[in-house]
């Protein structure tokens, strides 16, 4: 009886007792991401949606007192929304509910500037359930972004509005089902309808709003939520100081949980960060983020969404990808064109892993343990991982395919859920019997895309350099990318002569005039030519060798500069405004000083055009330097027929221009004028600092 008992216990305590590799297990180092975390995360790309009065205003932002009854979209499909985005392989949507103007997508029971005003469905619709309803159809994630900023309502700025902003968000937080992430932006307190009002008002963005109690609220309706804020207390997520669609290739998940964050710290995390508050990447797939008929040919080609891609999720982030919802209602054919183009190029890039096959071996094992293998990098399984003991920080694997393999991308991908570990490492490729080094590269993350030209070897070894920690590699991937040809840049010189270059070198161009798309059998491009007057030139680069094309590129140009001419300055640099190269830029007013010494604004640029000529819009692009500097923000447009009298031909502000110094458009009624006069009012940073890359017209 004693011996069963004995040889009970040892089978009982053999079932139960940890296995050495368990009990060998790394500990978490630092911050981890939350479960919360672990599952936006995993998402990796998803869609925004824009769509509010602004869509048939043509603005960005809404002054907050446009009449709702111009909201009338006639073929709203929600379900189209979701279709496009889950056949683009997309996880989820985060739609716009309220913009800055305060205009509610939802019939919300707190104001009456929303959709149950509206003549869309005789004010009986409801946008937001729609699309939860169209998401939980095709599988998709729901997440919704409530602007905190309201140029409608008139008592924001006053303790009142919080009261209805956190009533706002229980009818979106209840009502809809299960919410993965809300959205607040950092834009607050300007100038505004504010019920008729029409003042600026300004707030305190990190006490007004009371984030710590708002993100209780949030928390308690929706316990799997993540929350992004780029204006106040620290979120679950944190914004990456751009919207050009790119984090740095240095890119840590943490940052301290209180304080001041910087650029750096937004773009590149930060090292030795005490919270887990990993990057998303959101940017659109049009220069604005609401639809405007002018940008249905700026849709981002191919190359450009698969560099935002790697420079996204490809850097442990995820994409946020925005789709302008048009004024019917639906996602437009050239945006859901290039998303679909996108999901086929990264499928063809990414659906063959050569590393699978491979044997794997590695300079050190966790304990000599199975479980810690360095196969376990190559299994496919996203919870093993092959690790090293404690205190090894330098280490490699290395995989051998036993034939040469021909390849062009490496994926790495670190077990997160026991800390961000990786700060350097590199790989490298045996060919002919030599390692040759394919790159270097600091931090891995959640994921890491490399790319490099395309190489023949029989093994690939990772290595790392330097960790803060035993690294943990829970992936470890090879694969073969096909040649994606980059369309030609267009580009017309102050004198009208256009400019043809393709990146990549080696590849015939060919290009037309006559609005027609160009083929093997148009025009082939040799040398600059002239051009004069309004000209559309379209062209596309072909690869002899391989037999493929590039997408079209399009450029269409309105009158030639050559007559053109800056007065009122002697600076040489002032030409840069209207030399047709968006990268040379010119700066005036950073020293201007009054008698007493203060600085002021306004600033004028003025251009004499050479001719009488009909104006009926004018394009202004900021200097593209990343400092973001002389970015201006309110401006006056002047036109004359002499250059003495003037008549202000448009007034407004370039809303959004910090985040996103793209061309910014403006129309007016049409004008016969020689001379134009851009007065800077403000800038975005509140100095005497106006900067122009190009300043052109637009004419009737």
């Amino acid at each position: 009886m004693i011996r069963k008992l004995f040889y009970l216990f040892v089978w009982f305590y053999g079932m139960t007792a940890p296995c050495p590799a368990q009990q060998n297990a790394p500990r978490p180092f630092g911050p981890v991401p939350s479960e919360n975390q672990m599952r936006w995360q995993e998402m990796e790309y998803y869609a925004f949606l824009h769509f509010s009065i602004n869509t048939f205003t043509d603005q960005e932002w809404g002054s907050g007192g446009d009449d709702v009854r111009i909201f009338n979209p006639d073929s709203l499909d929600c379900r189209q929304w979701a279709r496009v985005c889950k056949g683009a392989g997309m996880k989820g949507i985060i739609l716009t509910v309220k913009h800055h103007s305060g205009f509610c997508l939802w019939p919300s029971k707190y104001t009456e500037y929303s959709v149950k005003n509206t003549a869309w469905k005789n004010g009986k619709g409801d946008i937001v359930r729609e699309l939860a309803d169209a998401c939980k159809e095709y599988g998709l994630k729901l997440g919704i972004y409530l602007s905190p900023w309201d140029r409608n309502y008139a008592g924001y700025g006053r303790p009142e509005y919080i009261t209805y902003f956190r009533n706002q968000l229980r009818e979106l937080l209840t009502h809809y089902g299960d919410i993965f992430e809300i959205w607040f932006d950092g834009a607050n307190g300007g100038s505004g309808y504010y019920g008729g009002a029409n003042e600026t008002r300004k707030i305190d963005p990190k006490t007004y709003y009371d984030w710590k109690n708002t993100y209780q609220l949030i928390r308690s309706l929706q316990p799997k939520i993540v929350i992004w804020n780029d204006g106040g207390d620290r979120g679950d997520l944190r914004w990456v100081g751009t919207e050009a669609g790119n984090v740095g290739e240095t890119n840590w998940s943490l940052l301290n949980d209180t304080g001041e964050v910087t650029w750096p710290m937004l773009h590149y995390g930060l090292e030795n960060g005490n919270a887990w508050v990993p990057g998303e990447v959101n940017t659109s797939i049009r220069p604005g983020w609401f639809y405007h008929t002018y940008e249905d040919s700026k849709v981002k080609n191919l190359p450009q969404l698969m560099d935002l891609y790697y420079n996204s999720s490809g850097r442990n982030a995820t994409l946020l990808l925005n789709f302008p919802i048009d004024r019917h209602g639906l996602i437009h054919p050239n945006d859901s064109l290039a998303a679909l183009q996108l999901a086929r190029a990264v499928k063809d890039a990414f659906s063959v892993n050569l590393a699978a096959g491979a044997r794997a071996t590695a300079s050190n094992v966790r304990g000599n343990a199975k479980a810690f293998a360095p196969d376990k990098a190559t299994d496919g399984q996203k919870d093993s991982y092959w690790a090293t003991d404690d205190g090894v920080t330098q280490a490699s694997i290395t995989l051998d395919f036993g034939k040469p393999t021909t390849f062009n991308r490496v994926m790495a991908q670190e077990y997160i859920r026991l800390g961000q570990r990786v700060r350097t490492f590199r790989v490298e490729a045996l060919t002919d019997g030599q390692w040759k080094e394919l790159a270097m590269a600091t931090t891995i993350g959640y994921k890491r895309m490399l790319l490099f030209p395309t190489v023949t070897a029989t093994q690939l070894r990772l290595t790392i350099t330097d960790a803060k920690a035993c690294p943990l590699i829970s992936n470890l991937a090879v694969y073969y990318a096909p040649l994606i040809l980059t369309p030609p840049l267009i580009s017309r010189n102050r004198s009208g002569e256009i400019n043809i270059l393709e990146e990549g070198g080696g590849s015939d161009i060919y290009y037309t005039l006559d609005g027609t798309p160009p083929t093997g059998r148009s025009p082939k491009y040799s040398g600059p030519f002239p051009t004069d007057g309004r000209v559309l030139v379209q062209a596309v680069a072909f690869d002899p060798s391989s037999g493929k094309s590039s997408a079209v590129s399009r450029e269409e140009f309105d009158i030639s500069h050559s007559k053109w001419k800056i007065i009122g300055t002697d600076d040489q640099h002032a030409g840069n405004t209207i030399d047709g190269n968006p990268n040379s830029a010119w700066h005036q007013g950073a020293e201007k000083k009054t008698p007493t010494g203060e600085k002021k604004m306004p600033i004028d640029l003025e251009l004499d055009l050479g001719e009488m000529v009909n104006l009926s819009g004018f394009r202004y692009l900021p200097d593209q330097d990343w400092r973001h500097t002389g970015l201006i923000a309110v401006y006056q447009l002047f036109v004359s027929s002499d250059g003495r009298r003037w008549q202000m031909a448009d007034d407004g502000e370039f809303p959004n221009i910090n985040n996103n110094p793209l061309w910014q458009i403006r129309k007016f009624s049409p004008v016969q004028a020689r001379y134009i006069k851009l007065r800077a009012l403000r800038n975005t940073r509140g100095n005497d600092d106006a900067g122009y890359a190009e300043l052109d017209v637009i004419t009737e």
